[in-house]
C-alpha cells in the first residue's frame, strides 16, 4: 500500500495475524460449539406430553363482565336513591311485586329459572373446557416450545398426498381430533389396490404431521357416478 505522504512509491506490508490450526474457527461462529449449552429436550413416549390449547374466550368474558357491571351499577344506584329518601325505580317495584304474587309453579318463573340454569351451565362449560377444537397439538420435542396444526391444514396435506396415488381421481378429507375420514374416487385400477396404496401413503403422512395424538384413518374408495 502506498503511503499518502511518500513520493517514492514504496509499499508497506500490512500486519497479519497468524492462526494456529487448533484455533481455527469459521468466521461469525461465535463461541466454541463445545461451550454452548445443549437445547433442553423432553422425554416423550407415543405422542409426547402435549395437551390441548386453551382458548382465551374474550368475547363471552367481555359480554358477561358488561352485563354484571351494568346490573350491579343500576342496582347500587337504586339502593343509594332509596337511602336518600327517593322512591325506588319502577322496574324494581314491579319485579318485587311480581315475585311476591307469583307462585313457584308459575310458567314465567319456571322459564326464567330454566334460562338462568342454561346460562350458568354454558358459562361453566366454557370455563372447564379448553376449546380451540380446530387446533391439533403437535409433539413436544423442546422444553418451553409448543406448536399446533390447524385441522384444515392437516386435511390439505392428506388430500395432496392422496391425489398422488395412481388411480385416484378426487379426494375429500374431513379431519377431526380423533379420526380422519378420507373419501376418494378412483377412475381406473382395482379398488382394493387403490385402497391399499391410499392406506399406506396416508399412514405415513399422518405420522409426518407430527401431531401428539395421530388421528385414526377411515379410507373409502368408490367409483365415480356414471353420467346419463
Amino acid at each position: 500500500m502506498t503511503e499518502p505522504g511518500d513520493s517514492t512509491g514504496s509499499t508497506r506490508r500490512l500486519p497479519t495475524v497468524e492462526q494456529h490450526d487448533g484455533d481455527a474457527r469459521p468466521a461469525g461462529s461465535g463461541a466454541d460449539p463445545a461451550d454452548r449449552q445443549p437445547v433442553p429436550t423432553l422425554e416423550q413416549g407415543d405422542g409426547g406430553p402435549a395437551g390441548r390449547f386453551w382458548s382465551a374466550r374474550r368475547v363471552p368474558a367481555a359480554l358477561l363482565a358488561l352485563v354484571v357491571l351494568g346490573a350491579a351499577g343500576l342496582l347500587l344506584y337504586d339502593v343509594a336513591a332509596v337511602r336518600a329518601d327517593h322512591p325506588a325505580m319502577r322496574w324494581r317495584r314491579s319485579l318485587a311485586d311480581g315475585l311476591a304474587e307469583r307462585s313457584l309453579d308459575d310458567v314465567l318463573v319456571i322459564v326464567g329459572a330454566a334460562v338462568a340454569v342454561a346460562l350458568g351451565l354454558w358459562l361453566l362449560l366454557l370455563a372447564l373446557t379448553p376449546g380451540l377444537r380446530d387446533l391439533l397439538p403437535m409433539r413436544r420435542e423442546r422444553a418451553g416450545v409448543r406448536a399446533g396444526l390447524e385441522r384444515t391444514a392437516a386435511a390439505m396435506v392428506l388430500r395432496d398426498r392422496a391425489v398422488e396415488v395412481p388411480g385416484v381421481q378426487s379426494v375429500r378429507v374431513r379431519m377431526g381430533r380423533r379420526r380422519a375420514r378420507v373419501r376418494a374416487l378412483s377412475h381406473f385400477r382395482e379398488l382394493d389396490d387403490v385402497t391399499k396404496d391410499l392406506n399406506a401413503v396416508l399412514e405415513t403422512a399422518v405420522r409426518e404431521l407430527g401431531v401428539a395424538k395421530p388421528p385414526r384413518l377411515s379410507v373409502q374408495v368408490h367409483r365415480p357416478a356414471k353420467k346419463g
